[in-house]
């Protein structure tokens, strides 16, 4: 059963369906990763719409899904012209998820921002994509971004 939310989730991901992902998690869902770290139900939901309507030539693949009642995991890449830069970016991802009444109640994606960096931002990220300095200067604009998108979507 889970195995089939996680292909869903990608499906939806693959095609830019920023709803079908939406109902993908529960209400309360948190979500992990390395550029946005702490996101709680609304927020969650908000970030897939926010990326998905922002993404300029995104291919995504997945593939090794696992999964039981409880816990799954899958490796996913996103290929994408990063917007602020105009820079090519293969992200590849490991993704953990926790199931909860057939829903995804936690998710963390894991991938190495450094490398993540080099591509988005060039020399830049180059040179300092491995320092805490840039890192939270990255996370700052993801969260300035997704607080921004969230006051323009009121209903969320």
């Amino acid at each position: 059963m889970n195995e089939h939310l996680i292909r869903q989730f990608y499906t939806c991901f693959q095609n830019g369906d920023w709803k079908g992902i939406q109902a993908c998690y529960r209400d309360d869902a948190f979500f992990y990763d390395p550029v946005f770290e702490n996101l709680e139900g609304p927020e969650v939901k908000a970030m897939w719409e926010m990326l998905l309507k922002s993404a300029r030539d995104l291919k995504i693949a997945f593939s090794d899904i696992h999964a039981d009642k409880d816990y799954g995991s899958c490796s996913w890449v996103a290929t994408y012209i990063f917007s602020r830069t105009g820079r090519l970016v293969e992200n590849k991802v490991l993704a953990r998820f926790k199931f909860q009444d057939d829903k995804i109640a936690e998710h963390q994606d894991s991938f190495d921002l450094w490398k993540w960096s080099r591509q988005a931002l060039g020399l830049p990220g180059i040179l300092f994509g491995w320092t805490p300095v840039l890192q939270k200067k990255v996370r700052v604009m993801a969260r300035k971004n997704l607080d921004k998108f969230l006051a323009s979507h009121e209903n969320l």
